[in-house]
């Protein structure tokens, strides 16, 4: 499709956009989502699912993380999980620093970049 390329290309400046700002979009109406990593058995279904344009799921070390800034709030991890430990974050709070070197360093790729693996 003639158009998957320039929204591709748009989707991926707003996901830049929202690392160099360490911001959530504005107009995004839902909360993120989070991983409670007590429950979660770090299969990687969620990251590999997560829509390229939010690219919000890593690997941390033995831990699988949501960054709430990248986080539209939307389903597709829930839906994924086999084990179910994606939760709503209503009270998210922002990204430590040491994440966002990581989230720096893996910004080119999107969800299914290989860079993902830490």
């Amino acid at each position: 499709m003639p158009w998957a390329k320039e929204t591709t290309a748009v989707a991926d400046a707003g996901r830049a956009e929202r690392i160099a700002q360490r911001s959530r979009d504005e107009n995004w109406k839902k909360p993120p989502r989070r991983i409670e990593t007590s429950e979660c058995i770090t299969c990687d279904l969620c990251r590999r699912n997560c829509p390229p344009e939010f690219g919000a799921i890593f690997d941390r070390g033995l831990d699988v993380v949501i960054v709430p800034e990248l986080c539209s709030g939307c389903p597709v991890c829930v839906m994924v999980c086999p084990v179910d430990c994606i939760y709503v974050d209503e009270e998210w709070t922002p990204t430590p620093e040491q994440l966002w070197d990581h989230v720096g360093l893996t910004a080119g790729g999107g969800s299914d970049d290989p860079a993902h693996h830490a």
